[in-house]
């Protein structure tokens, strides 16, 4: 019976291992670019029924936090599709090994948000800085399973974060565009690499 479990588990570890030597190609093109894009919708839907936004953080956040949540489910929900699809037997483990490396920066972001809001509201200016640094970490962390130039995309939203701290402040610190440009530019740039790494391969156009 142990000889039994340690073959299972030396299987396991195995297909682990090979799920993070494999390229991963759950992200689609296509649904990168509509987050992107849908990030620039959002930028001018704050310019028009936000004008103040620092004079109404809770709609700031609304309207972000929905725009992440629904680009989340719509990545996540084309992820197991094309996982299983072009993965085959080893879609679980490259699943898991996906969300495993973007978890810890996906959780980072909403526990910081959390706690500047309610301890250091003064603060949350920053927010669109620190959440770009977050998410460039979560980008780094993937770039080991997804095409080399996926790197520069992480540079750009770690540039992007740093100017944002760097040059904003509670006056203008949550401009549409901290995240408009950012996000929309980076999304953009990951779903043309994505297109010329995998979108030849499973017939998108």
């Amino acid at each position: 019976m142990r000889d039994l479990e340690r073959a299972l588990a030396d299987i396991t570890e195995i297909r682990s291992q090979m799920a993070r030597g494999t390229q991963f190609r759950g992200y689609g093109p296509v649904t990168i670019a509509t987050t992107g894009l849908l990030t620039i919708l959002a930028g001018g839907a704050q310019a028009l029924l936000l004008p103040e936004p620092a004079a109404d953080i809770g709609g700031y956040l609304i309207l972000w936090v929905v725009v992440a949540a629904v680009s989340a489910i719509m990545i996540g929900v084309e992820m197991v599709a094309r996982a299983r699809r072009m993965h085959s037997g080893l879609a679980d483990e490259m699943l898991y090994t996906a969300v495993e490396q973007f978890m810890p920066a996906a959780v980072a972001g909403t526990l910081l948000t959390v706690v500047l809001v309610r301890s250091a509201p003064q603060s949350v200016w920053m927010l669109p800085g620190l959440w770009q640094i977050i998410f460039a970490l979560g980008v780094f962390a993937s770039c080991r399973t997804l095409p080399r130039p996926i790197f520069a995309a992480g540079a750009w939203y770690l540039a992007a974060g740093l100017a944002n701290l760097a040059f904003a402040n509670a006056e203008n610190g949550l401009s549409p565009w901290a995240m408009a440009v950012p996000y929309g530019v980076g999304q953009l740039y990951i779903a043309a690499v994505l297109y010329r790494s995998v979108g030849a391969h499973d017939g998108e156009d």
